[in-house]
């Protein structure tokens, strides 16, 4: 055993107590690691890291995983057209293990014998970050200060005050966790079940009113231009935020079941993800068939709720995502979208593959690949088994008849 520890670092309060904390109470150097997953600009970047250094630091290093977190992560959320209860686009949930894995690469690239992050223990995070390094490299020694002291946030800033750390501490009224495909919002307001969140809470201001058409192309499933403009997946997952987060749309509670088994509530707003999943979605109902289309929908299912709850190192999620790649193949074409205030409007969709042919007939109108006639024998074929059944139970029979 070393005295390296890597610390998982974001700069706010309870990861830069660790740091002095770890350096004078435990005798540790301290290495901090900040892993971008689309929630930092340079210059925060650049804020973060001259705080760890003059926290006490030995060194600290910025780890850019935009990509890997959308090609391993978010590409499957899309495929899967994943929504949480029907509501939730795991915005900063799915973040976590791929910041545990790229903190993890640090620890074994310093060979540190320690790891370290500043999760409390009353949430889904601490969780999310133990398992990968349990899992991955269990002879590192985990250490999470917040949790192991149960400390309040005031003790925190007086420890830090007198350790000559002076800066502003106060917590704002709402918690903030921006991410690439979206953010959360936490408030007094989202600790009961009846509050709600007024619009100073939500970050991006509803100032857009006029109503706005949008387009956005897919390649096998994956966003590829935004109005017809060629860009990489990430930047389509940004440009869509910037054209649709100002009319509001994308907020929404989400109300779930958290890994250690309480019910718990968040706010988010998380304009790309929605808008993407639902022109996704489309897009796929016009070019899968009804066999794929039903199977993709109870694996994604089961997806979403593992990646939810830190099970994304579960081999089933790598023979999950290989059937879901397979799917991709054809869910290629353009959707457009109408974005309003406060709400938006799939509106179509191209596709060299969509199976809505009219070589084959239009629905309601016309048909060409079959008869009437056709249909009669084909009905008195698919009731058939009922038939039976009915005949034999002639009493089940009337007994729906009379409800």
């Amino acid at each position: 055993m070393n005295n390296k520890v890597v610390l998982a670092f974001s700069g706010g309060l309870d990861t830069s107590f660790c740091v002095p904390y770890l350096k004078n109470e435990k005798g540790l150097e301290v290495h901090t690691v900040m892993v971008n997953t689309g929630g930092f600009s340079p210059e925060e970047e650049k804020t973060i890291e001259e705080r760890a250094l003059k926290l006490g630091a030995a060194s600290h290093t910025t780890i850019n995983a935009v990509d890997v977190y959308y090609r391993n992560g978010l590409r499957y959320l899309i495929y899967g057209n994943i929504l949480k209860n029907a509501t939730y686009p795991l915005s900063v949930s799915s973040e976590r293990a791929f910041q545990a894995m790229e903190v993890l690469k640090h620890v074994k690239k310093l060979g540190a014998s320690y790891v370290a992050h500043g999760s409390t223990g009353a949430g889904n995070d601490q969780v999310r970050f133990d398992i990968v390094f349990e899992i991955l490299a269990p002879e590192v020694k985990i250490l999470a200060p917040i949790r192991e002291l149960s400390i309040s946030r005031q003790e925190e800033i007086k420890y830090l005050q007198e350790h000559g750390y002076e800066s502003s501490w106060e917590k704002s009224k709402y918690s903030i966790n921006q991410g690439l495909w979206g953010t959360s919002i936490g408030g007094v307001e989202t600790l009961s079940s009846d509050g709600w969140l007024p619009e100073e809470a939500y970050p991006t201001k509803a100032t857009k009113t006029a109503p706005e058409h949008i387009k956005i192309g897919f390649e096998h499933g994956e966003p590829v231009s935004f109005n017809g403009k060629k860009m990489t997946p990430v930047e389509v997952i940004r440009a869509v935020k910037d054209a649709a987060s100002p009319f509001g749309i994308g907020r929404d509670i989400h109300v779930g079941d958290t890994i250690i088994g309480i019910k718990g509530r968040v706010a988010f707003e998380a304009a790309a993800p929605m808008i993407i999943i639902k022109a996704h979605h489309l897009l796929e109902k016009h070019v899968l068939t009804k066999g794929q289309l039903y199977w993709k929908d109870q694996i994604a299912t089961w997806y979403g709720q593992q990646m939810h709850e830190a099970m994304y190192l579960d081999p089933v999620l790598r023979d999950m995502e290989a059937m879901m790649d397979n799917m991709e193949k054809n869910v290629t074409g353009e959707v457009e979208v109408a974005l309003m205030p406060y709400h938006f409007s799939v509106l179509g969709c191209s596709s060299n593959h969509d199976l809505m042919s009219s070589k084959f007939g239009s629905y309601g109108e016309i048909n060409r690949s079959y008869t009437g006639e056709d249909v009669v024998g084909f009905t008195k074929v698919l009731a058939n088994p009922l038939k039976i059944y009915y005949s034999v139970n002639e009493e089940h029979a009337e007994d729906i008849i009379k409800k």
